[in-house]
């Protein structure tokens, strides 16, 4: 039961991180606004209460003597899995901290970053919140103050991976892949398997076949070249 919540946490975590991480790379962007920074900032907070759930529910299992073998390694690896995207979601909340510092919204700016992206966010941030209305105060300038929380916040997330470190020793090396790395990218039953990525894989394909089609022609072109030219040399001779 245990490792399942762990796992569902985990899950949850990932995604959430990567829609921050998305949300993060607009900044200063074409489509930087008011609304950005406070979906940055609800996504990021959400992150922060699953890692405190995950932590605190890995860290209960993890220090139970009766779990079994099996299950303590399986946890372990949920663990690491756990360390990683907490270190990825620390490095781009100090990447969103250092852009919006560089782009903050108050101050007139000649053009941000030119990035060819486009339109609204809303709908990365209301997968990540799993909300049905996302509302914003217009009027409301939250983008010094954030700054400010977001700085404390990073440091809330160093200290929780310090104490992780010191409740729990669970060693990266010591823990075994379950799968070859990149092993999910060609697993066809992968359920976040993409018509993107399908397309892909099938290119390579489509292109030798292209290549084949063209060698043959041009192989024919000039065996009957050479077969035309050999019957005009007959007949002159």
């Amino acid at each position: 039961m245990a490792k399942e919540e762990c796992k569902a946490l985990l899950d949850a975590l990932s995604k959430v991180t990567a829609c921050y991480r998305h949300l993060v790379l607009t900044i200063g962007g074409a489509s930087d606004s008011q609304n950005l920074r406070e979906e940055l900032q609800k996504t990021r907070r959400k992150a922060q209460e699953l890692a405190v759930a995950a932590r605190t529910r890995l860290t209960t299992a993890l220090r139970d003597k009766t779990t079994g073998k099996e299950e303590r390694a399986e946890l372990e690896r949920l663990w690491v899995l756990f360390s990683t995207c907490l270190e990825l979601l620390e490095a781009d909340m100090r990447r969103a901290l250092e852009l919006g510092q560089e782009f903050p919204l108050n101050v007139p700016k000649k053009p941000l970053i030119q990035t060819g992206l486009s339109g609204g966010t809303s709908a990365v941030a209301a997968r990540a919140m799993s909300a049905q209305n996302m509302k914003y105060e217009a009027g409301h300038d939250i983008d010094a103050a954030d700054l400010k929380d977001l700085e404390n916040e990073i440091n809330q997330v160093g200290e929780m991976r310090y104490e992780m470190e010191m409740k729990v020793s669970v060693p990266q090396w010591t823990v075994e892949a379950k799968q070859d790395p990149g092993a999910e990218l060609h697993s066809t039953a992968s359920a976040g398997a993409s018509s993107l990525g399908l397309v892909s894989a099938e290119e390579p394909k489509a292109f030798c076949d292209i290549n084949r089609a063209l060698a043959g022609i041009v192989f024919t072109a000039v065996l009957l070249v050479a077969v035309i030219l050999a019957v005009c040399v007959a007949k002159l001779s």
